[in-house]
């Protein structure tokens, strides 16, 4: 207790700014009916009539929070099943879940991927088949009921991956590389660190398009408000190609905080249907490797919590600085861990500094975001990184916002609310 009363006595007299909410609004195309235009893309040369009758064909799905992702793949099903298919999904999570079959079927429950909803059998194994090797001794590996499928169909949304460059990053050759590789085929793809992971997926991707019974992709590209803004079914021998066009598109229509300087960023949530990094570090600017770059410069982060749906699994909060209590007893160190063990970067789980509730973690970060005044920080607090169209900035920021054609205040200059327990109220 002693301790307590010391952190709480050096942040007594730290002024905590007033907070605006603002609408920052992007270009953002959107898709009337994603279920009609991916009917038509499965109309396309190299797609649909592909499939033939009898054939058993696994759909890979992965662990992010896709947009519309349940509709996407009940369309696939049913779109296969329209030709003669008798399709099937596999989860295409690499090492999420726990790196366990049951927790890597939970999370497509939680998606909304169940066999109910998409009208097809789930089976979800960790078994591997070792399909080809890389110049440099690496195993390519891939899901083993995929592999003894007739067919396979990818699914993924491509954006800019968080912890490497490279002409391919997150979208189909990362699915069929990391993906459907399970845990063992990501830890494969992984083991000589990410300075080698643009290579490695492309060509990991292309021994697996050569060897298996890969059909085609279906590549989503997602707007800055989390919607999908085009659809695209790609055959096989496409899917390097319009995934590396795709990437560049996506990085186009990508959300981002519209302020470069930030004293302060607050984080409400993060969790790994979020972003493989529990936050985006495309959006923070807080990277856990030295291969990726851009974003805001921050001088000070927090996160407050984390999401039901990432199940403890805390993967992110490495880059923070500061971080609650709550946060710290819900975190599953062995999922946390299975994922940093396979990707080898082990920043992710780091443990910030832990404060005993969002007030003070707040406070702690304004203390020592050496501002010049503490009582005009420039601060942003998000719900997570996924969510950009309404955040709150403290005042300091208003002028900045005021050049911003993109930027609208919603609301008068107010306090930031919090409850009895210290949490912040959004």
């Amino acid at each position: 207790m002693a301790t307590i009363g010391i952190i709480q006595e050096l942040l007594a007299d730290i002024p905590m700014p007033r907070m605006v909410k603002v609408r920052q609004n992007f270009i953002a195309p959107e898709l009337d009916n994603v279920v009609e235009a991916l009917g038509q893309e499965f109309q396309k040369p190299g797609v649909g009539d592909r499939i033939i009758p009898g054939m058993r064909i696994a759909i890979a799905v992965g662990s992010r929070g896709v947009a519309e992702i349940s509709a996407i793949t009940r369309a696939t099903v049913a779109e296969i099943k329209k030709r003669g298919g008798q399709p099937f999904v596999v989860p295409g999570m690499g090492s999420h879940g726990g790196a366990t079959a049951e927790g890597q079927e939970q999370v497509l429950k939680e998606l909304g991927v169940t066999a109910d909803s998409v009208g097809c059998p789930i089976i979800s194994s960790m078994e591997v088949v070792e399909v080809g090797k890389l110049a440099n001794g690496l195993a390519v590996l891939i899901d083993k009921h995929a592999y003894e499928a007739d067919g396979i169909v990818v699914i993924n949304r491509v954006k800019p991956h968080t912890a490497y460059r490279g002409p391919c990053e997150s979208g189909l050759a990362k699915m069929l590389t990391i993906g459907l590789g399970k845990q063992k085929g990501a830890d494969s793809c992984h083991a000589y660190s990410f300075k080698h992971m643009a290579e490695h997926v492309v060509e990991m991707a292309k021994i697996k398009i050569a060897q298996t019974p890969v059909l085609f992709g279906i590549a989503t590209v997602e707007n800055a408000y989390d919607r999908v803004a085009k659809i695209v079914a790609v055959p096989a021998e496409k899917i390097i190609e319009v995934d590396q066009k795709l990437l560049i598109e996506a990085k186009e229509r990508m959300p981002r905080i519209l302020f470069e300087q930030i004293d302060v960023l607050i984080v409400d949530r993060i969790g790994k249907e979020i972003s493989g990094d529990g936050m985006d570090p495309n959006i923070t600017g807080r990277y856990a490797t030295p291969y990726a770059s851009g974003g805001p410069e921050v001088v000070k982060l927090v996160v407050l919590d984390l999401t039901p749906q990432t199940h403890g699994n805390a993967n992110g909060m490495g880059t923070a600085d500061f971080t609650t209590r709550k946060l710290f007893h819900k975190i599953d160190f062995e999922s946390t861990y299975a994922n940093c063990l396979t990707s080898t970067i082990a920043v992710p789980a780091r443990i910030p500094l832990i404060m005993e509730t969002d007030k003070e973690a707040v406070l702690a970060a304004i203390k020592t975001c050496n501002a010049r005044d503490l009582s005009k920080a420039k601060i942003v607090r998000i719900k997570d990184t996924l969510h950009l169209g309404e955040i709150y900035i403290s005042e300091a920021l208003l002028a900045e916002a005021a050049d911003n054609p993109a930027i609208e205040a919603s609301s008068q200059p107010a306090n930031m609310q919090f409850d009895t327990a210290g949490n912040l109220i959004w």
